[in-house]
This record gives C-alpha cells, structure tokens and sequence, in this order.
C-alpha cells in the first residue's frame, strides 16, 4: 500500500530537505563553499563546483518544485535572471505572445534585451482568449502571461491559454509571482513552466533576491540547467537558506496577506475617493469568476486610483505610516507603490497608457499587520492627500 501524499503545509516545511546526515540539525545547513574535493576524476558525492550543483540550492530547488507540483525546480540569482532563462531556451526568429500587462522589469528585459537578438514579443490582452489566439504566428513558440497580472491585477485564464497553445508548439508560461503556490498551481492547469521571484511571497521577508523556474518537462529542465550553468546566475547558499527559511510558513502568511487585502479592497470599493478598485476577489472585478476558479485566494495585492490623478497619488503614497512608500511586494510588511514612477518606469508612457497602467495609479502589496492599524493608516493617507 502507498502513503498518501503530502499536503500543502507539510511540503512546505519538509519537501527537499532532510536533517543533516553528519549532525543531526533539523535546518538544512548553509553550504560556504566553492568546491568538493573528488575521490579522483569524475568521481565525487554529486557535487563538483558550486555554479553547476550547491546541497544547500539543490534542497530549495526541490521544496519549490514540491510546491508547484512539478518534477523540477531551478534556481536563479533573481526573477529577471530566471525570466531570462526562459527567454534563452528560444532562438532568433521565434516569436511570444506576452501579456500587456506585466512587470516593468518583464518589459525591459524582452524589450531592450532580447529584440536585439532577434527574439520578436507581441504585448496583448491575455484575458481575452481571442486576442492570443490571434496573436499566434507561426513562429510563436512560447506564451508568457502574469496572472493576477502587475499591477493591474488583470486574471488569464490558465486553462484557456493552454488548450490555444496545444498543438500549436507553443509553450505556455506562466508568472505565479502575485498568486504564489499556496494560491495558484499553474502545472496543474497546463502550463509548461512556472516561474517566480522568489524575492516575494516565497522568500515572504523583504531580505533576498532570487529566482526560480519550475517545469514538469525533462527535455526543458535540461535545457534550463545547461543555462544556469553555462551563464550563472546562480543564487548563493545563504539565499537559498533564506527562501527555504521562508516557505515553511507560506500558508499561513498567505492566509493574513489575503483576509486583510480582501478587507481593505471591500473597504476601497466603497470609499467615495476611489476612482477604481483593481482587486480579483470583489465580485465587481472582470476576472472575479476566473480567479476564483483556479485561485484557492485572490492573494494580497491591490492597486487603485483616486479622485484627482497623478498629483493626488503621489500625495497620498508620500503621507502612509504603516504602509512603507517602497519598491516590491509580498513581504509581512505593506508596502505602498507608484508604479508609473517605480516598478513600471521602464514602460514607455504610451505603452503603459494604452494597457490602462495610469500616471495615477497605486499599488498595495497588504501584508499581515493588524487590519485595524492598516485600515487607519490608509484612510488618513487619503484624507490627506485631498487638495
């Protein structure tokens, strides 16, 4: 008889470690070291030199993969490196499909990095199963879609973008970043490959950069290793021991990161200054149905805009005391952005414009203070901002 397998939580905790076989110590250890000494050529444990294999990298690879319900993890040195990586598993003269409304490092890097070199994007709507269906060449290898999006919070239906891509040898990718694995599970719904900034939800504590690519496919995951090895973007070990330290308690975090977002979005949604309310768990939202449907939450993050524009926005952002006026998101404090100024500066105005990203726009990575203090906090900001 086979064991039932593991749940959520408990992979979170345990998957891809084990106590230390020389101590006994429960928490994988922190690995300081370049090299291994072989036995004799092309004989070691395993490991050779850290840039190609690291213990400590390899235990927070396979926690992610468990997490993701995928067969292999990958670990990158940030989120671009490992978007990269994906984007360098195509060649010149292919072609993706990518959503409209993404990150602005998402943005850059495909823009001003990857079109030198031949790779050709098209930024369109992937709520709209029509418009990627349309945007499909026959040079179209890869569709890269964010959803919830940033920062609009738009939601792509997984499953829909996958049955357009399938028999089209198209891949599909997609960035769970917003929704994290205790939310969303890409794999499971078709997807070829997950990618995330672990920075966020996964490392949960604003004190690390990495990245990670998680895939079911064999032939992708040897491709992706031959890539983080010849090129290196390799995380170190205290950074790995920091992410894993942080997805032991990813389900709880995410259970308060999404009670008080849902709180304050309610509470938004009915606040006489608010022009727009851009949160998937209101009923009001476009992608309320899709996300709820392959979400078990509508995470932490919100964006808005107020009566009043540009201005107003950045008054407001500049008057918060809880909510701390920074770059990022998905840590156990909030924080509180100007996109247009700060995260998606790299966009063109034209372009941000023409997706909906307005110069007015805020963003809230909501995190898991008290509501009551958050609430406040909020609400006295936007009073102050008032001309």
């Amino acid at each position: 008889m086979t064991e039932p397998a593991m749940k959520f939580d408990t992979l979170a905790v345990h998957a891809g470690q084990a106590p230390d076989p020389a101590t006994g110590a429960i928490m994988t250890p922190v690995y300081l070291t370049s090299t291994y000494v072989q036995e004799a050529p092309e004989k070691h444990k395993g490991f050779d030199y850290s840039r190609t294999a690291h213990p400590t990298r390899l235990a927070l690879e396979g926690n992610l993969a468990a997490l993701e319900g995928g067969r292999f993890g990958i670990c990158f040195a940030s989120g671009v490196a490992a978007i990269s990586a994906v984007i360098q598993t195509l060649s010149p003269g292919d072609h993706v499909v990518c959503g409209r409304d993404v990150y602005g490092g998402t943005y850059r890097v495909f823009k001003r990095h990857f079109e030198r070199f031949g790779v050709r994007f098209s930024f369109v709507e992937t709520s709209d199963p029509a418009a990627v269906e349309k945007a499909i060449l026959p040079e179209t290898k890869l569709a890269w879609i964010e959803t919830p999006s940033n920062p609009l919070l738009r939601v792509t239906d997984i499953r829909a973008v996958c049955r357009l891509a399938s028999g089209r040898g198209v891949r599909v990718a997609v960035d769970n970043t917003f929704a994290s694995p205790a939310l969303q599970n890409p794999l499971r719904l078709g997807a070829h490959l997950v990618v995330h900034s672990t920075t966020k939800y996964l490392g949960g504590h604003s004190d690390v950069i990495g990245g990670c690519v998680v895939t079911d496919d064999a032939g992708l995951h040897e491709n992706l290793r031959f890539i983080q090895n010849s090129l290196g973007a390799v995380p170190g070990p205290l950074d790995c021991f920091l992410v894993l330290r942080g997805t032991k308690t990813l389900s709880v975090r995410m259970k308060r990161h999404c009670e008080n977002a849902a709180t304050l979005a309610r509470r938004l949604s009915r606040h006489p200054d608010a022009a727009a309310v851009h949160y998937p768990g209101l009923p009001a939202h476009p992608g309320h149905a899709t996300a709820a449907a392959q979400m078990s939450g509508f995470g932490g993050m919100i964006s808005f805009e107020l009566h009043g524009g540009l201005e107003r926005a950045k008054r407001m952002v500049s008057r918060t005391k809880v909510f701390a006026l920074a770059e990022s998101l998905g840590g156990v404090e909030s924080l509180v952005s100007h996109p247009a100024s700060m995260t998606h500066g790299a966009i063109p105005r034209e372009e941000r414009i023409k997706s909906g990203l307005s110069d007015g726009l805020i963003r809230l990575s909501v995190g898991i203070e008290d509501i009551d203090d958050l609430t406040r906090d909020l609400e006295a900001a936007i009073a102050a901002s008032r001309p």
